[in-house]
């Protein structure tokens, strides 16, 4: 009997959308457009309220390859996150932003570098930022020189200690490794922690040449939600709850460190690195006691919804 496998595309991109009309058929197109073909495109709205839902009913309709479902209510992003990475099939796995482009050649660079190397488990290419328009905007990424190391604890480093972008949560994963890990959290910075795990599953990549552009505009939930207001971004079961981000994230991290099969020297090098982290952001975690404390004290205000797109991708400040 023969098997299916043969009929499953090589990639899988997800792409998690709320209320992203402005910019959404764009970037639908620029997947569309991949030189590499052999992929299909998840789309799942979180129940938006805007004309996504026509502009991904008419592209799904026009492409075989476009696979599109809705949620009945908001559910939160990472669970919509989550479930978009449910619904694939492929070896490889991409979640996509509904305002960000991919440049015609992004899955064939990165396609070739995961096939060319079993221990690399996420490939990205470098990236330019652009604004609501379309235009270059002066702006770049830290370097992480060692997230290539062959040393885990190297990787390690360079993800919780070094201040970036968070954008290689959008390059191509590993579906086998990605299913290994707990996903996007309902909490703030969960894609720097999910990043964190990989990094010390495995190496990463970065292709040399500009295939990705990230958009930065004013609906951004960066610009619209402080941060201790964003859990219920994540998460709309956490509106008006205390939320301790920065002390969530330590403990995160720390999980981490035991959930993935390590050696005891390495595993004892991450958590060295875990008694730096607090240092480095001692001023985070003093400030999450202090909200907390005027919280229960009902000085704060409830956290409020937000859009749909992880908020630590947004904050290069966020540890």
């Amino acid at each position: 009997m023969s098997s299916n496998r043969h009929f499953l595309p090589r990639v899988s991109v997800a792409l998690p959308v709320y209320n992203g009309q402005q910019f959404l058929a764009e970037a639908i197109r620029s997947i569309l457009a991949q030189t590499f073909t052999d992929f299909e495109l998840i789309i799942c709205d979180n129940a938006s309220t805007d004309g996504t839902g026509v502009i991904c009913r008419e592209f799904a309709a026009a492409d075989s390859r476009i696979r599109y479902y809705r949620n009945d209510t908001n559910i939160g992003a990472a669970p919509n996150f989550n479930r978009a990475f449910e619904l694939a099939r492929a070896e490889y796995f991409k979640w996509a932003a509904h305002d960000d482009i991919c440049l015609p050649a992004f899955l064939k660079d990165c396609v070739a570098a995961l096939d060319a190397d079993p221990s690399v488990v996420l490939c990205t290419t470098e990236t330019n930022w652009i604004d609501e328009h379309g235009r270059d905007i002066e702006k770049r990424d830290r370097v992480l020189n060692h997230i290539g190391s062959v040393r885990p604890e190297h990787r390690f480093r360079d993800l919780i200690l070094q201040r970036h972008y968070c954008t290689d949560v959008f390059g191509l994963i590993r579906r086998s490794e990605l299913q290994k890990t707990r996903l996007i959290g309902n909490y703030v910075n969960s894609d720097r922690v999910l990043l964190a795990e990989l990094g010390v599953r495995g190496r990463f990549e970065r292709v040399p040449r500009v295939h990705f552009l990230s958009r930065d505009h004013k609906s951004r939930s960066i610009r619209s939600l402080a941060l201790r207001e964003r859990s219920a971004w994540f998460n709309t079961a956490h509106r008006g709850r205390v939320i301790l981000p920065y002390w969530r994230t330590l403990g995160e991290y720390l999980k981490v460190v035991f959930r993935v099969p390590l050696c005891t020297r390495t595993r004892v090098s991450c958590l060295a690195l875990l008694f730096e982290w607090p240092l480095r952001n001692r001023r985070y975690l003093w400030a999450d006691l202090k909200q907390a404390c005027r919280h229960w004290y009902g000085h704060a205000s409830p956290a409020s919804p937000g859009n749909n797109r992880p908020a630590a991708i947004e904050n290069a400040r966020q540890p």
